[in-house]
């Protein structure tokens, strides 16, 4: 028995020698901490969350809130346009809020100057004003407010004006935040307004000369302690509801993020911000599918998507995608689903393929037809034979389904070891058995020389004859 398991022991060991190791692939990143209640960092251009501290519990915004604000007056105004202060734009603030562009009923500025003095210096009377110029009413401008957050995927949200004051109803979570600024910061005029350091207004009642407002952000200030240089934009708040809060959007070596600090503490909330920047862009990097993605994309296997069926020979990826993954990893180590396309997408887009890695969805891209290859119900495109009445083949098999796959490296991994670990058992059984059958026969091989040479020695029916009588006792 001792020489058998010391062979299969040996068995085992060569085994070692032609298995590969597996090795898992590399964890996601977690070693930042911020002392606000809650905070994200986003990467601006795959939508990976990388860092999410309670991003999903709701609390009052405070002035960040004016950027949706800008946002929604961007896209129904134009910039030249004239905005007159009326006696409610003017009134209706909390006594507290303080009036830093001095503004009195019947003061007129441009939609531009507006917004600058209402994302530099946050003024409420400007935000007030925009809304009643954009939406004819603060109520109906907080409804715009509410359907465009709506449509970005907010659902842990809800604005009841365009300052960010006090509200019975006005809550917001640090991710709703992020799908905010990562709206608001594609749109050139508002990160250009967002990002100026200082500009002149025009002139007003009490400023008839003109007054020059300053960026109240300070990571963007290269003059103050608390600058970060790769900070372009962003807007702070508060509120004794509040707290502090913070939205900063930055770029560094072609890489864009977003930052959200809710319930942050006195100049904690800056440091915060900058930890929370500093970790996505050391931590993280980001990768084109377009450029390294070989499946889907390769290979005449034909695919039945939402659109028809297409060989991956005639499909792209469509160059813009991105995906955020640990500094380490490869798209190889992602998991990859094929699913229909979403409202709003491309024209030529046949599919949405999403990437997730550890649970968490870390980019997406759209699979493309590529020039010349035509789309079903497209003009000047083949209908399907049931739209255009053709009777169907009788294949006598069911139609394929649409393609719905997970293609994981990981995956196949852990299949390849759970492999290699049964034909390791089971090539230590063959062993054992061909062992003991070469036993039995160097066994059998010995009694028949003992035979042989008791024969000859006349032996034989002597030792026959004592082992029968042994046999009977």
């Amino acid at each position: 028995m001792k020489r058998m398991i010391r062979q299969l022991a040996a068995f085992l060991l060569a085994c070692q020698l032609f298995v590969i190791t597996a090795y898992g692939k590399p964890d996601w990143p977690n070693d930042v901490g911020i002392l606000a209640e809650a905070g994200i960092v986003m990467d601006m251009d795959s939508g990976a969350v990388l860092y999410g501290q309670n991003i999903h519990v709701a609390s009052p915004p405070a002035s960040i809130t004016k950027i949706l604000t800008a946002l929604v007056v961007l896209e129904h105004c134009q910039l030249d346009e004239m905005v007159e202060f009326s006696e409610t734009a003017v009134s209706s603030v909390e006594a507290d809020s303080g009036n830093k562009l001095g503004s009195v009923a019947g003061d007129q500025l441009t939609v531009e100057d507006c917004l600058y003095g209402m994302m530099l210096v946050s003024s409420n009377q400007a935000a007030n004003a925009l809304a009643e110029h954009t939406a004819g009413s603060i109520s109906a401008f907080v409804d715009l407010m509410n359907e465009k957050a709506h449509e970005l995927g907010c659902e842990e949200s809800h604005f009841d004006n365009p300052s960010g004051l006090n509200g019975d109803t006005q809550y917001v979570t640090a991710y709703d935040m992020a799908l905010i600024a990562r709206e608001a910061y594609s749109n050139d005029t508002l990160l250009e307004i967002s990002s100026t350091l200082t500009r002149k207004l025009g002139s007003t009642t009490n400023y008839p000369g003109g007054i020059t407002v300053e960026n109240e952000h300070r990571l963007l200030k290269p003059d103050d302690e608390f600058y970060y240089p790769a900070a372009k934009a962003g807007k702070t708040g508060y509120l004794q509801a509040a707290g502090n809060t913070l939205v900063t959007y930055a770029e560094q070596d072609g890489r864009r993020l977003i930052s959200v600090i809710l319930r942050g503490q006195p100049r904690q909330y800056f440091t915060d911000s900058r930890n929370l920047l500093e970790f996505g862009f050391q931590r993280f990097q980001n990768v084109s599918p377009a450029e390294t993605e070989s499946r889907y994309v390769t290979g005449d296997e034909i695919l039945h998507l939402d659109r028809g069926d297409f060989a991956c020979s005639d499909l792209m990826i469509n160059p813009e995608a991105v995906v955020t993954l640990p500094p380490d990893a490869s798209l190889d180590d992602a998991d990859l689903t094929v699913g229909d396309i979403p409202e709003g997408s491309p024209d030529r887009a046949v599919a949405q393929m999403t990437y997730t890695y550890n649970d968490r969805v870390v980019g997406t891209a759209y699979l493309m037809a590529k020039d010349g290859v035509e789309i079903p119900g497209e003009s000047g495109a083949a209908l399907p034979e049931e739209e255009t009445g053709a009777p169907e083949a009788e294949t006598g098999s069911a139609a394929p389904e649409r393609t719905e796959s997970t293609v994981s490296v990981g995956t196949v991994v852990a299949v390849s070891a759970a492999v290699l670990a049964v034909c390791a058992v089971a090539a230590a059984a063959a062993w054992h058995i061909y062992q003991r059958r070469k036993e039995a026969e160097r066994l059998a091989r010995r009694r028949a020389e003992r035979r042989r040479r008791l024969e000859e020695s006349g032996e034989w029916e002597e030792f026959e004859r004592i082992r029968a009588q042994q046999k009977r006792k």
